[in-house]
């Protein structure tokens, strides 16, 4: 493949981090604080857009999802439980630092998440210091797979479609990207995305 890759676009969850709340992190709430899974579930569905989309704070959203009848537990200590459930893929991480400083990448974030865990994601495992912009959903009013999302990014990016590479662990959304001309690699594991990125020249030395 003979197209230069000067810019990664990378999702957080699923990529370079667990997923910040999903179906298993829910879960694992509703057991541990006793709540009705199922109704908790239905009441995420019907308002968690609204919260990624930065129209909700994480107040309001919990307001909605879990307190609205009294609780024998505080916002606090839920709030801490649902943060508590990030955790790094330190491999993803260490590669996508080593490509940007062999290949002098640019680095982006496209991603769905709420401002607050988005916020505590990004200073808890220093995001921030191998990433040179973050176009996520709260912030910019866009959620994937509405095609204005990427192209906020490019337009941030200041690039030309065909010279960015975006990993994602969702098919629909790389399908999406490439609709603009983007290329994409559908991440699965460490191994796999590495073999992937050999195929664009984005090797790093032995």
């Amino acid at each position: 493949m003979t197209t230069t890759i000067s810019t990664l676009f990378l999702d957080i969850g699923g990529v370079l981090l667990t997923n910040g709340w999903d179906r298993n992190a829910r879960r694992l709430a509703a057991e541990s604080f006793a709540l009705d899974f199922e109704e908790m579930n239905e009441r995420h569905h019907l308002t968690f857009d609204t919260y990624e989309e930065g129209k909700l704070s994480l107040d309001g959203y919990l307001e909605r999802v879990v307190f609205y009848e009294p609780r024998p537990f505080t916002r606090n200590e839920f709030q801490e439980f649902m943060l508590e459930q990030s955790r790094p893929f330190s491999e993803m991480i260490d590669l996508v630092c080593r490509l940007k400083s062999h290949h002098r990448l640019k680095v982006a974030v496209v991603s769905n998440e709420g401002r607050e865990l988005t916020e505590y994601r990004i200073k808890t495992f220093g995001l921030g210091k191998f990433i040179d912009f973050f176009v996520s959903s709260c912030f910019v009013h866009f959620r994937k797979p509405d095609t204005d999302i990427y192209r906020i990014a490019l337009d941030i990016a200041q690039v030309a479609p065909a010279q960015v590479l975006y990993i994602e662990d969702r098919s629909m959304f790389v399908e999406v990207a490439a609709s603009l001309g983007i290329h994409g690699i559908v991440h699965r594991d460490h191994t796999t995305t590495r073999l992937e990125l050999a195929k664009f020249g984005l090797t790093l030395p032995a």
